[in-house]
């Protein structure tokens, strides 16, 4: 068993990533902290963990401790995973792990002198249906991809929460843009080439509240559309030649809709429907992130993949101010 230290009690923690350690075959929730003791000692005596500490440096200089989780909001991500290295501490680090691709590039250099593993927290990937569309685009089951259409939303209008706050990183892009990034990436196995993207910025928090843009793979294009003051809504779907792969909910599957994917021919008159009951991409994120870290052979979320992800969403941000296309950087 991997023990687990929690640097926070965020949300995303508690609802997600605790019950997911809690859950998963290979790791042990050992310590939690926030800079609030008090409730730091609230959420480990409700999640049973064994420790509750009243400081971050406290939990990073725990001997009890060998990897930490790191939910804090995102201008804090490339500074606490750094000082987590410096710890000795392995890290599974929310996304976006930096605010732009340098500070990603920072992580992975110091992860690689340091010999540990470090990885940007993106579920999706270790999800079965994420890796159905894998298989069924590399083995030509829609035939040529043309197209991928992308959508992801939702309604938050808390001034004081996070993803309102420019100053830690909130808004659309960094929030939920790199989701469907990663998803085009990850089962196409290509690389953004160039983007446009047209941004309008919320008056009252001044985030990016609504984006729309295309992102061009080369061989085939990529549409968003992003926004945190709409209803809820994700679509990913893949049009090719030769038919249609949708997937129901790709990124936060179980709670927008059911895990599956559907399997349109030409015509749209056939579809083969693939399900994945009962699947937690959360515990399977864990669950190799451990195996990773005790030496075993298998993927977790490389950092190379994450500075390019973040390359991409720089660029997006660079096409909304220039309104021009702009180059993604290799």
């Amino acid at each position: 068993m991997l023990n687990w230290g929690i640097l926070s009690t965020a949300k995303i923690g508690r609802d997600r990533l605790i019950p997911a350690i809690a859950g998963s075959r290979n790791g042990s929730l050992a310590a939690i902290a926030s800079r609030d003791g008090e409730r730091a000692f609230e959420v480990a005596a409700t999640y049973g963990i064994r420790q509750a500490l009243g400081s971050y440096e406290a939990l990073l200089e725990s001997p009890d401790v060998e990897a930490v989780y790191i939910p804090l909001p995102t201008a804090q991500h490339a500074e606490w995973t750094l000082k987590a290295i410096a710890a000795g501490k392995h890290v599974l680090c929310e996304k976006p792990m930096g605010m732009n691709a340098g500070e990603i590039a920072e992580i992975a250099a110091a992860a690689a002198a340091a010999g540990l593993v470090v990885a940007e927290a993106y579920m999706v990937t270790y999800h079965p249906q994420w890796l159905m569309v894998r298989d069924l685009l590399g083995a030509g089951a829609i035939g040529r991809l043309r197209h991928v259409e992308s959508t992801f939303s939702y309604h938050n209008v808390d001034p004081a929460n996070m993803r309102n706050r420019p100053d830690l990183g909130g808004g659309a892009l960094r929030d939920i843009g790199v989701y469907p990034l990663v998803g085009a990436r990850f089962a196409t196995g290509l690389e953004p080439r160039r983007v446009r993207a047209t941004i309008a910025v919320d008056p009252a928090f001044g985030t990016d509240s609504f984006v729309t843009g295309t992102v061009d793979f080369g061989d085939f294009a990529m549409s968003l559309t992003l926004g945190t003051g709409m209803a809820h809504r994700q679509t990913m779907v893949f049009h090719g030649e030769d038919g249609v792969i949708e997937i129901a909910a790709p990124f936060n599957a179980g709670l927008y809709d059911g895990d599956s994917v559907t399997l349109h021919d030409r015509s749209r008159r056939r579809a083969e429907i693939f399900r994945f009951p009962g699947v937690d991409q959360y515990v399977l994120q864990v669950e190799a992130f451990v195996d990773k870290v005790r030496g075993h052979d298998v993927a977790v979320f490389p950092l190379e993949s994450s500075r390019r992800n973040q390359a991409a969403i720089d660029a997006l941000f660079a096409a909304g101010e220039s309104g021009d296309w702009v180059d993604v950087a290799g």
